[in-house]
């Protein structure tokens, strides 16, 4: 892997990332803004939800409908903070794009033409070094770490959506660089700023369904496998082909990998990271926040054949975690496809519950906006404890308060790098096909060596992490 990154330091104990937990605040936040002081903000990855996200820090008047789709032409009055820049390597509008596309990035430099336009996320950052506060990152995963920990480096305030990285070192670089730069982020797990996850929170720490052992999550959606196109159409006008592919190992254009072309880039291994990838860090949040999670110390999957180019459309991983403090060991386990997991299949859970924590005097049953005791009977006038945790902000409000004053954000790299890392770990488990006994320190399955290449990925020449 080309990298500037010392293997050394890489290689230091897990413990070192938690200092990206506090988030201290680099030169700009150490010297204090004025209260009604604006960021400037530059934006790499602005369709789909990069558009989103940039829509709601710039505090524009535009309606987010259902599905992230925005709805509003022509500039939007901005409340919020300063777009200085914008990079996308797709320059279409909706006209020009696959039909039906949601946000797509020619409508987002419509929208905020004051803000300086580039294709190449490495240029506006040379360019733009002084003029750059914080940097926002919405691309497709293969172009998370190298951009985020590039705009670090700069020490530049950092959100980055989820996954955050498309391996397990370049979740783990983000943490430390993250660390070692004092900057704000915030990866885009967004439902760690709901108080219903709080409340969630609060059930398992009060003991509400005694010691919790074991938390399952379904995802009932999958996908399917395909082989690589034979076939090489033309780039279409306005897509840069070549810096979509980023740091990835060169293949030629198909509209299969273009969401802006009908594809999804998603399904493919060097894009992606499949079902687990898209929504791994959306559900491991709330275990990990609610049972003191960090890294795993053993990893397992089940699935049907592994496919070379793209993710399984239904796959089963099991992670044993080791006792933390008064926390006894724990498992958890994900299944994506289909076929439920035994818990779901042995239970009458309502269709609403992905995730089911099983503690030693009862189950609780969760999603985004519900939580339920199991058995009902038995929990029947239970007195849930009082919120104790306090409502956030909002979860882009956070990072925007974290970047100016030097406070704390929901999901710094610090916290969500290791959930990064396990979700990019389950995916290297079910591709190798072996149990991994799992260090954590040394980044390495002590007892399968050769899944090593796994678990990071050679970039070509001229891209660097």
């Amino acid at each position: 892997m080309t990298s500037s990154y010392n293997r050394r330091r890489f290689l230091h104990t897990a413990s070192g990332a938690a200092a990206g937990l506090m988030i201290l605040g680099n030169a700009r936040s150490a010297r204090g803004y004025q209260a009604n002081e604006k960021l400037n903000v530059a934006v790499i990855g602005i369709g789909g939800m990069g558009a989103v996200n940039l829509n709601l820090v710039a505090g524009t008047n535009v309606a987010i409908q259902p599905g992230y789709r925005i709805e509003a032409a022509g500039e939007p009055e901005a409340t919020g903070e300063h777009i200085v820049a914008l990079c996308d390597v797709d320059e279409r509008g909706a006209a020009a794009s696959a039909p039906g596309r949601r946000n797509p990035p020619g409508e987002s430099f419509a929208r905020f033409p004051r803000a300086k336009r580039y294709r190449d996320y490495r240029k506006m950052l040379d360019a733009m070094d002084r003029q750059i506060d914080a940097v926002l990152v919405g691309t497709p995963d293969h172009i998370h770490a190298p951009a985020s920990v590039a705009a670090m480096r700069q020490g530049k305030h950092v959100y980055c959506e989820k996954p955050g990285a498309n391996s397990v070192f370049e979740a783990r670089v983000a943490a430390e660089v993250a660390a070692e730069q004092k900057v704000a982020t915030q990866l885009g797990t967004q439902m760690h700023a709901t108080d219903n996850y709080r409340r969630i929170v609060e059930l398992i720490r009060a003991g509400a369904i005694g010691e919790v052992r074991e938390f399952h999550i379904w995802l009932r959606a999958g996908g399917g496998t395909s082989d690589r196109p034979a076939e090489t159409p033309p780039v279409p006008d306005g897509l840069h082909w070549d810096l979509f592919l980023g740091p990835v190992r060169h293949r030629p254009y198909h509209p299969t990998y273009v969401r802006g072309c009908g594809g999804n880039w998603q399904r493919w291994w060097d894009f992606g990271g499949g079902a687990l990838g898209n929504m791994g860090c959306h559900y491991f949040d709330l275990a990990f926040w609610a049972l003191d999670l960090r890294h795993p110390v053993a990893v397992e999957a089940e699935g049907p054949p592994p496919h070379p180019e793209t993710a399984p459309g239904r796959l089963h991983l099991r992670y044993e975690f080791p006792a933390r403090g008064n926390l006894p060991p724990a498992t958890l386990t994900w299944t994506h496809g289909s076929q439920p997991p035994p818990v779901f299949a042995e239970n009458a859970f309502p269709d609403w519950a992905w995730g089911v924590f099983v503690g030693s005097e009862g189950m609780l049953l969760v999603s985004y906006p519900q939580r339920m005791l199991w058995p009902e009977a038995k929990f029947a006038g239970y007195q849930p404890p009082e919120p104790s945790i306090p409502s956030s902000i909002g979860h882009h409000a956070e990072w925007i308060a974290a970047c100016k004053t030097g406070g704390a954000t929901g999901c710094p790299f610090g916290y969500s790098g290791p959930i990064s890392e396990a979700v990019m770990l389950g995916n290297v488990a079910y591709r190798s096909g072996a149990r991994l006994e799992w260090d954590a320190a040394k980044l390495q399955a002590t007892n399968a060596p050769e899944t090593d290449a796994l678990l990071r990925r050679e970039y070509r020449a001229g891209w660097t992490l």
